[in-house]
């Protein structure tokens, strides 16, 4: 059976830091379910052979189990948690990196009708489903390929090229697809997120960022919430509020000038906001963060 091997495979090549000897594949282990944690999900495919997870971007919730797998096609705030990992019974995942310029290449020497019609507007930058049989298939070849060190150089590119093939023309297709489409709905959302990402601590005016993104403002925010489950604004406090997580873990003592770093001029809002995200205040939230130490957070099992 598929998922037998790919626990095993999983389970002797995992490593502190989950990654492998082949570029863009991880291999992660988890043996405690820890309260859910925000991180940011990448761009990524990621399969469970073992274990399950919940997670939840904006209003939405996504859980993924043995022998599903999930895509992610934009780097989004998301908030995860272990839902079955204990010692005797860890979570086992593998995960590969979604690269646009991959995705690009496909299409363009996929021949005419080799790939469903892409529907209009955005898809969901997050996506579950099923893993059908050709696709754990393809995965277990690509993990094997760690035991062969002659063969790996070689044929690690094909079947990573045969995954993504996979999902371009599977279930998930449309998220994955718009990937690789440089005017696609999801391409001018994920420019936004980009530029928000890096710009996260000014204030701006959506009607700026959709016409920088190259749409209109209604267009843009109707694509943009059904990309990321969120408004841009929504989004930038999002990405503030872990940006100032990550400060106060280094920085515990100085909570006021983390807020003003991370753009929120009135410490009180920032402690507001701050403990409603994350269910403590400011600093006791950063004495808590020095105490514990959580698996990763994102899409990854």
């Amino acid at each position: 059976m598929p998922l037998e091997e790919l626990r095993t495979l999983l389970a002797r090549h995992v490593r502190p830091d989950w990654t492998t000897a082949i570029d863009g594949v991880l291999v992660s282990k988890v043996d405690r379910s820890d309260p859910p944690t925000p991180s940011m999900s990448g761009m990524v495919l990621a399969v469970i052979a073992q274990g399950a997870k919940r997670l939840a971007l904006g209003d939405r919730i996504y859980e993924y189990s043995p022998g599903q797998f999930l895509v992610a096609s934009v780097d989004l705030p998301v908030t995860g948690q272990f839902t079955r990992a204990d010692p005797g019974h860890p979570a086992l995942g593998f995960g590969l990196t979604l690269e646009p310029s991959a995705v690009a290449e496909l299409l363009l020497q996929a021949g005419p009708g080799d790939t469903p019609r892409t529907g209009a507007g955005a898809p969901s930058g997050i996506a579950v489903s099923d893993a059908p049989p050709a696709l754990l298939d393809a995965v277990v070849r690509l993990l094997r390929l760690l035991d062969e060190p002659r063969d790996r150089a070689v044929l690690a590119p094909l079947v990573k090229r045969e995954i993504l093939w996979r999902l371009i023309t599977g279930e998930q297709g449309a998220t994955v697809r718009q990937l690789g489409l440089a005017d696609s709905s999801l391409s001018h959302v994920s420019r936004a997120v980009r530029w928000i990402r890096e710009n996260y601590a000014q204030p701006f005016r959506v009607e700026d960022v959709a016409r920088m993104s190259g749409m209109s403002p209604s267009a843009f925010y109707r694509n943009f919430q059904a990309v990321t489950a969120m408004s841009p604004i929504q989004f930038q406090k999002q990405i503030r509020l872990q940006e100032a997580r990550l400060l106060l873990a280094t920085h515990p003592g100085d909570v006021t000038g983390v807020g003003q770093r991370v753009g929120y001029d009135n410490p009180s809002q920032f402690s507001r906001e701050y403990r409603r995200r994350f269910g403590a205040p400011p600093s006791r939230d950063a004495a808590r963060l020095r105490d514990a130490v959580r698996a990763p957070a994102g899409v990854l099992p």
